[in-house]
């Protein structure tokens, strides 16, 4: 089962300038930042009501976030669903021929487990389903 809207990710090529924005002209506020080594990238958060934005900026000219900026500009690069079970989820998604990304779920920003779905099968969006706690 869908639960919320965990949150929405944001890719750029600045985190700083980024940063500036959404505090200093949209009033969000930072809570953390960190760095996820394995997929290349340095996450900021900021909570918007009970989701929130993450704003990604690549850390390796190779990785995700970096690719994803050169093919499409910077903008929205995922929307991400928390789930109660995440396993169960994947398996009932692979069951009726859903194409995932990732079989078995990950570690993520923010302590999550987290997997993504492929746009294929989403209608262009990447799609994440995390589960927190």
């Amino acid at each position: 089962m869908i639960k919320k809207i965990d949150h929405i990710g944001v890719a750029v090529k600045d985190l700083n300038a980024a940063i500036k924005f959404y505090e200093g002209l949209l009033g969000l506020k930072v809570v953390d930042t960190e760095i996820v080594e394995d997929q290349k990238v340095k996450v900021a958060f900021l909570p918007v009501g009970d989701s929130e934005v993450e704003l990604l900026e690549s850390t390796a000219p190779d990785g995700p976030i970096a690719k994803f900026i050169e093919k499409n500009g910077e903008g929205i690069q995922h929307i991400a669903f928390r789930v109660e079970n995440l396993t169960e989820k994947l398996a009932e998604l692979k069951e009726k021929g859903v194409r995932l990304i990732d079989e078995k779920p990950r570690r993520g920003a923010g302590g999550a487990m987290i997997a993504f779905l492929h746009p294929k099968s989403t209608f262009g969006t990447l799609v994440e389903l995390c589960k927190r706690g």
